[in-house]
């Protein structure tokens, strides 16, 4: 009854008009307790869209962050393996490859010292970084055996340099050094020339420096820092070669601030002037330029300084010598200073140690070679040590699922670095190659080097390809190539380290606990190649980040395979096939299998997957393309394409002259089709190259036959990169492009040939002669090529030019160039 009296109206009379929601619903004809439940309905598809959208966009956060994310092992090297008390003997060293002469200390932010000079002309012009601009006829190391030892050359217009470095352990904070410098006139003759020579002390936002003064000389300074504990630099008075106290000389100090060490040099610039007179008795008055400390600008005022700076110049004439001490506050029972007479007597001791350890390394005046070509293996390998840097920093990165580019994890990275002057920081796939030639003279150094890269990785097991970690390796990079993207790999070289490691002699306890710390980094890391580099099909394999303006590039480049502007497919696809990363992945596979072995882990899937890219029908099946006679890619391509001016549209009345310069484009005059791309090169021999055809295999011959070939391959020089009958053999690639792996010599592939070659001739089979009559002939070119550009030219270079065997691209590079050493060793 109460629903019925609720349900009609007052009695006797007609309903009133009804008012609100329900009313409102029941207007529309819908019954008032189910539009409640469509509301709450709503309201619940509101709070759940807006709940799945919260959740994506914090798994999108999620997973952007994981490039940042470290891999979860445990650090092949733990905290403090690189500082004073682990590892004193490689604590101090010449870890700053791209200045002339610098030392610093394996610390993140370290006090440096380094070396500047100029010559007393008309114009100041100042030397401190290895520049490719300043012109230098020749420098680099002469002898350096990576520890405790450098001497090197630095021959500038007018004057020769030659600095030397010694370091003496004690202590507990890595011990003592010593610099000489000696400074001779470019003539004999020659005693007018003024040169000055300045020597600083710098911090990197830590520690504190105290200078200590004689008038306007800088006696010495004494300083403290976290790793390094109280520290003495003195900057002893200038002598004679002999060791004799020079009669006269002028000094002048800076005491300046500067926002970090990359901008030393513009501290140290902005200081000079010519204001200052040098009067030695009973000769000329002269102007001549030095640092001025009221004239020093720190730099941009939006920089808060954070390097503090003390440097001593001492400006006489040539030849003369000064020597900078270095000692460690911890080192209480120092025999004396390393100075003087001492000095010279360490450095000659050292010098004839090293002298034995080469020759018992790479029997080099054994094998036949004189001794002005022994001083070149030395002057190669004592490069490659020399190179050796220390950075600490982190990268700048992005991925698929990140918004905005962000700072990969602050590390410390120990690595050669291919050139001091054009590429002076760490290179994934060029350290493959350095490793090659350092393990030979220092295992251990190899391995902690390997470490450092490993340790690098993160959660996905990406590495970096480029490290540019800290504000001086900046300094050198253009903007466009900071930015690193996580699906972006490089050639993994560091399996041929790990595999020539794994073949050295007296592995012990030691080498396997350094194993098992390696492996779980390992292993994501070959993980990551096998998913993230995956091709189209079972056992094929491509290369990510190819550039994609297609509109631009005669071919579109592949940065990541190392070769960059070497021939692809023309238009970049998912449906490629690139056969060096299949080869390098057949690498990976065996020296993963092996490690596993060695370790009792399971192996039984990397040596499947190292058989199947070993087998020789599958691969022939991916890879072979029987009209061109050659390994090769496949993809989307078109042989028919070139660069042309684009024609530029001219409106009514617009005069010629304001018309932009018509760019040069890329026309494609036959569609790209599925196919195999003819490009005999490099990567057509990588089966080769890496080792994986059979001896007996018909492909072996048609891969030597195309080596010896100088239509094709052969050069008397050395390899070129692409065959003189490709299409694409030394065209540009824009306009300001030029060609770069299109024909040029590389010493890194051609050691691999050479590698190759006695590996097939040391194997029965019907092309055993034909190697071993090849591998002498090659070998032969190269060495005989690369000693003579060094003699000519003062250096090794980054690549060789194919119709003339003369140097090309950056220098000094020796970096993989110095894999030379190897070949007149015969060692592989």
């Amino acid at each position: 009854m109460a629903r019925e009296r609720r349900r009609r109206g007052p009695e006797g009379g007609a309903r009133g008009p009804e008012r609100g929601p329900q009313a409102a619903r029941r207007a529309r004809g819908v019954p008032a307790g189910r539009g409640r439940g469509w509301a709450l309905l709503a309201l619940l598809s509101l709070a759940l869209g807006a709940a799945g959208l919260a959740y994506g966009l914090y798994g999108r956060w999620r997973l952007g962050r994981r490039v940042v994310t470290p891999h979860p092992a445990p650090r092949v090297l733990p905290a403090g393996s690189s500082g004073p008390r682990a590892a004193p003997e490689r604590f101090w060293g010449s870890y700053r490859p791209h200045v002339y002469l610098g030392m610093r200390p394996r610390s993140p932010r370290p006090p440096v010292a380094g070396f500047m000079w100029l010559r007393q002309a008309a114009e100041a012009r100042l030397r401190h970084t290895c520049e490719q601009s300043d012109g230098l006829p020749g420098y680099g190391w002469l002898l350096h055996d990576g520890l405790r030892f450098g001497a090197q050359e630095i021959r500038d217009r007018g004057l020769t340099l030659r600095t030397e470095f010694v370091k003496r352990p004690g202590g507990e904070h890595g011990g003592d050094w010593s610099w000489r410098v000696t400074a001779r006139p470019e003539s004999p003759g020659d005693q007018t020339s003024l040169v000055s020579l300045l020597f600083y002390v710098a911090t990197d936002g830590q520690g504190t420096l105290q200078p200590h003064l004689e008038n306007s000389r800088l006696v010495s300074v004494t300083g403290t820092s976290e790793e390094l504990g109280h520290f003495n630099i003195t900057f002893h008075r200038p002598t004679t070669e002999t060791g004799e106290a020079l009669s006269y000389a002028s000094y002048n100090h800076l005491d300046a601030r500067s926002p970090g060490l990359h901008r030393l040099t513009d501290v140290v610039k902005s200081s000079l002037s010519n204001r200052f007179v040098y009067a030695a008795p009973g000769g000329p008055k002269r102007r001549y330029f030095a640092v001025d400390t009221s004239r020093a600008r720190p730099g941009e005022p939006d920089q808060a300084p954070q390097s503090h700076l003390l440097l001593h110049q001492v400006t006489l004439p040539l030849p003369c010598r000064v020597e900078v001490t270095f000692e460690s506050g911890s080192f209480a029972e120092r025999p004396g200073s390393l100075v003087g007479a001492a000095l010279s007597e360490e450095l000659a001791g050292h010098v004839a140690a090293f002298e034995r350890r080469f020759e018992e390394t790479f029997s080099l005046a054994r094998k036949g070679f004189t001794p002005q070509q022994q001083r070149f293996a030395k002057a190669a390998l004592s490069n490659m040590l020399g190179g050796m840097g220390y950075f600490h920093g982190h990268s700048i990165v992005q991925s698929a699922h990140s918004q905005h580019p962000l700072a990969y994890p602050e590390g410390p990275l120990f690595t050669a670095v291919p050139s001091r002057s054009f590429f002076p920081r760490g290179f994934l796939w060029d350290e493959g190659f350095h490793q090659l030639l350092l393990a030979r003279w220092d295992p251990a150094l190899t391995r902690e080097v390997l470490a450092h890269w490993l340790d690098l990785m993160n959660v996905e097991g990406w590495i970096p390809r480029e490290q540019i970690l800290d504000d001086e390796a900046r300094a050198k990079v253009p903007p466009e190539f900071i930015l690193q993207h996580n699906e972006a790999a490089n050639p993994p070289t560091l399996f041929l380290v790990l595999q020539q490691l794994l073949r050295e002699p007296g592995q012990g306890p030691a080498e396997l606990s350094y194993l098992r710390r390696l492996f779980p980094r390992l292993r994501t890391w070959y993980e990551w190649y096998n998913t993230t580099q995956a091709g189209p099909q079972p056992y094929a394999f491509r290369w990510r980040g190819r550039d994609q303006d297609t509109d631009l590039f005669l071919n579109p480049k592949t940065l990541t395979s190392g070769l960059d502007d070497y021939p692809r497919a023309s238009h970049p696809s998912p449906a490629e096939r690139h056969l060096d990363l299949r080869c390098w992945m057949a690498l990976a596979s065996g020296v993963m299998a092996e490690v596993a072995e060695r370790l009792g882990e399971p192996a039984a899937e990397y040596r499947r997957m190292q058989q199947a890219l070993s087998d020789n029908a599958l691969l022939e099946q991916q890879h072979w393309a029987e009209q061109l006679g050659m390994f090769a890619d496949y993809g989307n391509h078109s042989q028919a394409v070139g660069l042309e001016r684009e024609k530029v549209a001219v409106g009514p009345g617009q005069p010629h002259h304001q018309l932009p310069a018509p760019r040069l484009v890329r026309v494609v005059r036959k569609p790209p089709k599925l196919q195999f791309v003819g490009a005999l090169g490099y990567v057509s021999l990588f089966p080769f190259l890496l080792q994986l055809l059979r001896p007996d295999s018909p492909r072996l011959g048609s891969i030597l036959g195309a080596m010896r070939s100088e239509q094709q391959l052969w050069t008397p020089y050395g390899l070129r990169s692409l065959a003189r009958t490709s299409p694409l053999y030394m065209k540009h690639n824009t306009e300001h492009d030029p060609p770069y792996w299109r024909g040029p010599i590389w010493i890194n592939m051609n050691y691999l040939a050479v590698r190759a070659l006695h590996h097939y001739a040391s194997l029965e089979g019907p092309y055993q002669q034909r190697a071993a009559a090849l591998y002498q002939e090659l070998r032969a070119n190269l060495i005989a090529n690369l000693y003579r550009q060094y003699l000519e030219s003062g250096y090794l270079w980054e690549q060789y030019s194919d119709s003339t065997g003369q140097g090309r691209g950056c220098y000094p590079f020796t970096g993989w160039s110095a894999l030379v050493v190897l070949m007149m060793a015969e060692e592989y």
